[in-house]
């Protein structure tokens, strides 16, 4: 009997292990509702209350009836499942000197919040109010005529404050290329607050017009376009659990292995708290 690719090969004590991007959209919105769900569709029942009419006030007149107060509902749905499942030769296990598994953990959790980013993106995308989708940048530079970086960030945060989104905690997500077009500006880096000027010395990314910066690979795009979002967490609520993770050794195999499922549901609350653009980089 032979074993296919028994060879006595020294495995290297560093695993070459993957570049991946930082995730960001999910970390954006609130988590109000996540204690209430329990597995997989469950439903979550979000009440909320119109305004309350206020009516001039004439002496020695009856006011008006009392007012039926007008409550309406949402449904958080937790439709969404992703899972991860490999496996690890024992042959291959017994020559490695790198914990494989331990660095595929890791590679999983990583996918799986990869996964759930795209989803929270694209939903937030098309949850803006219409009326706050601005019109389209299609020529985002640094020449006389190309549009501004961060006037358009300013313009965002315009059209927030116009519907009264709480000014403290706003957010906008751009790509890198939008992200650098930023660092080239002045009024970026070389006034205001400490996180603007550390920008030049490779920090995180700060403000800009009023709106803490997010930089991501996972911005919406279209061919070359694509879609800023800016808001704030009370626009947009997310709640997931981890359903199972499960380690275990498969009957007709020798070797590990490793399952693991999570699911998750968003939802676009508030949809006049989220603004956004379609910007195109400059040829």
């Amino acid at each position: 009997m032979t074993i296919d690719n028994f060879i006595p090969t020294l495995w290297a004590s560093r695993i070459l292990t993957n570049l991946n991007d930082a995730h960001v959209y999910r970390e954006l919105l609130n988590n109000d509702y996540e204690g209430d769900i329990k597995g997989y569709g469950d439903s979550v029942k979000i009440n909320s209350l119109g305004r309350v009419a206020i009516s001039a006030y004439t002496k020695n007149s009856n006011i008006a009836a009392a007012e039926v107060l007008d409550d309406s509902a949402q449904m958080l749905l937790i439709d969404q499942g992703s899972y991860y499942h490999f496996y690890l030769d024992s042959v291959d296990k017994a020559q490695q000197k790198p914990k494989i598994m331990d660095e595929a953990m890791k590679e999983a959790a990583w996918g799986m919040a990869d996964t759930i980013d795209a989803y929270v993106s694209a939903l937030l995308s098309a949850g803006v109010a219409s009326g706050n989708q601005l019109s389209a940048a299609t020529s985002v530079g640094t020449g006389a005529s190309d549009d501004d970086a961060y006037e358009i960030l300013v313009d965002l945060d315009v059209k927030l404050t116009e519907n009264n989104v709480p000014s403290d905690g706003r957010f906008v997500v751009v790509p890198p290329w939008f992200e650098g077009m930023l660092r080239k500006d002045p009024r970026f880096v070389s006034f205001g607050t400490g996180e603007n000027r550390s920008a030049l010395r490779g920090a995180p990314v700060g403000e800009a017009g009023g709106l803490m910066v997010k930089k991501s690979n996972t911005v919406p795009v279209s061919g070359s376009t694509y879609t800023l979002i800016a808001g704030h967490s009370v626009g947009a609520t997310f709640a997931e659990q981890i359903v199972e993770t499960d380690a275990y050794k498969p009957e007709l195999r020798f070797g590990d292995a490793m399952k693991g499922l999570t699911v998750y549901g968003a939802k676009v609350l508030r949809p006049y708290a989220l603004a956004s653009i379609d910007v195109t980089q400059a040829t």
